[in-house]
């Protein structure tokens, strides 16, 4: 009885490889994973009525971002205001901060005009949904 043969090097390379290749695939789904910056399993947009908090805190001009209700809303005249879905339409990452009027997705690098909901850069190429938004007694009121 003969012992059999032990695997050719070159086949033991090419398992490492292959092996290696997938942990490397997992590490890069890992790094694009949007689970920690996702909206979860929520709607992108209010589906009733949500009190946001005063008015006065959303400068004339400027734009302020309700992170925990995935809302940014913008006054561009006093009195005026507008509101869109804080979630990146690219992959549902909820935008992380306003730099000089562009919401930032941190998963991806998407910028959206907080003004109008336009994309300014991509990967996304779907604006942000509109959320009606009110002054109500001195608060704000979105859905």
């Amino acid at each position: 009885m003969s012992a059999s043969p032990s695997p050719a090097r070159r086949t033991v390379l090419r398992g490492a490889a292959a092996l290696a290749g997938a942990a490397g695939a997992g590490a890069a789904l890992a790094a694009c994973s949007t689970e920690t910056n996702s909206g979860g399993n929520t709607p992108a947009t209010p589906t009733a009525p949500v009190e946001l908090g005063a008015a006065a805190e959303v400068p004339v001009g400027g734009a302020k971002l309700y992170r925990e209700r995935k809302l940014v809303v913008s006054c561009p005249a006093a009195g005026e205001y507008k509101a869109f879905s804080a979630q990146c339409t690219h992959a549902g990452c909820v935008l992380d901060k306003i730099v000089e009027g562009e919401g930032n997705c941190p998963c991806h690098g998407s910028r959206f005009d907080v003004s109008t909901g336009k994309v300014l850069k991509g990967p996304a190429t779907d604006p942000l949904p509109a959320v009606p938004v009110r002054a109500e007694n001195g608060k704000l009121i979105a859905g």
